[in-house]
């Protein structure tokens, strides 16, 4: 049984002039100690999809499909049910921990917390779990003692991380969890994450635009435009050789090091996403794909099937959502 499973979830939100789909018929599966990435624009609905999997999206968004953890459904449980998974089975490190975390209480109380509210461990119990989690994480146990303001954006991105692992979740939510930290400071939390997966056998769900990011940290990686997956398999296949043209738009946005032409002018696509409230008809990428054809904007295409192929030898479906990719592989 997987530890996730997503069944054709679905979130729209309501607004005074319609309803608004963020999200549309997604379905992705997640096994213990394996890293999923999911990637795409702003606007894509990938954020949105990493709220709905522990029910924090606001009250005007609706949620339909399966979300089962566990084989349990997350958007059936009863709010008692809801409280005792957060943290405690699934846990989140939100975008921009400058904002996540709060700026008048000490790093060990925020990080004791959900080991008290659980019932984990209290007093001189929590306080020695909290050292445990710093020094995991790289930081010295007496940071504890301090604030917010008093650590840099890659201590606090870690202060986040710690909060995450407090309960030994399963599995841990990651949205774009270095975005706002330079490129040394984000390489070193990406390597942070990668040692905590393999050490812990932790299943990771790591949202980000940056599919160069998520093709190094991740096994899977599932490609979003306009609240839905275009294209999805293993990270290393869909980076390097994307059979989807926003998958290999995304790719080529990144110069290669050590190319001058490259980083000049790196190639990426123009224009910007659809308004999710007024969606064009048919494939929803046709009106900024250089190689679209007249039936795509009539007619969607669900994914297809590229190939198999995945690491030591297991099969692992690379599948994209484009007329160009044939309907059977042989």
């Amino acid at each position: 049984m997987s530890l996730l499973e997503l069944r054709d979830v679905a979130v729209t939100y309501r607004s005074a002039t319609g309803d608004v789909p963020a999200v549309r018929g997604v379905s992705l599966g997640l096994a213990e100690g394996e890293a999923l990435g999911v990637a795409g624009e702003s606007g894509s609905g990938k954020s949105t999809l990493a709220m709905s999997l522990l029910r924090l999206l606001p009250r005007d968004a609706l949620v339909s499909g399966e979300i089962l953890l566990d084989g349990e459904d997350v958007l059936t449980m009863s709010w008692g049910r809801l409280r005792a998974v957060r943290w405690a089975s699934a846990s989140l490190v939100f975008q921009g921990a400058q904002h996540a975390l709060n700026p008048v209480r000490r790093i060990g109380d925020q990080i004791a917390e959900p080991l008290r509210v659980h019932g984990m461990a209290t007093g001189a119990a929590a306080r020695r779990r909290t050292a445990e989690l710093l020094e995991q994480v790289g930081l010295p146990a007496w940071r504890a003692r301090g604030y917010p303001h008093e650590l840099s954006g890659g201590q606090r991105q870690r202060v986040m991380i710690a909060m995450a692992l407090a309960c030994s979740p399963r599995l841990i939510i990651a949205d774009e969890p270095t975005t706002a930290l330079d490129v040394m400071i984000q390489a070193q939390v990406l390597a942070l994450i990668r040692s905590l997966i393999a050490e812990h056998g932790i299943g990771l769900i790591m949202i980000s635009h940056d599919l160069s990011v998520l093709a190094a940290t991740c096994d899977r990686l599932a490609v979003m435009y306009a609240g839905r997956v275009v294209e999805s398999g293993p990270s290393r296949e869909v980076f390097l050789d994307a059979r989807h043209p926003y998958g290999r738009a995304l790719a080529e946005a990144f110069p290669t090091v050590g190319d001058p032409a490259s980083r000049m002018a790196p190639r990426g696509l123009g224009g910007d996403p659809p308004d999710p409230a007024r969606l064009p008809a048919g494939c929803s990428f046709h009106p900024r794909c250089p190689v679209s054809l007249a039936s795509c904007a009539s007619e969607p295409v669900e994914l297809r099937v590229v190939g198999r192929t995945g690491p030591d030898g297991a099969e692992v479906p690379h599948t994209a959502a484009c007329v160009h990719v044939p309907e059977e592989v042989r």
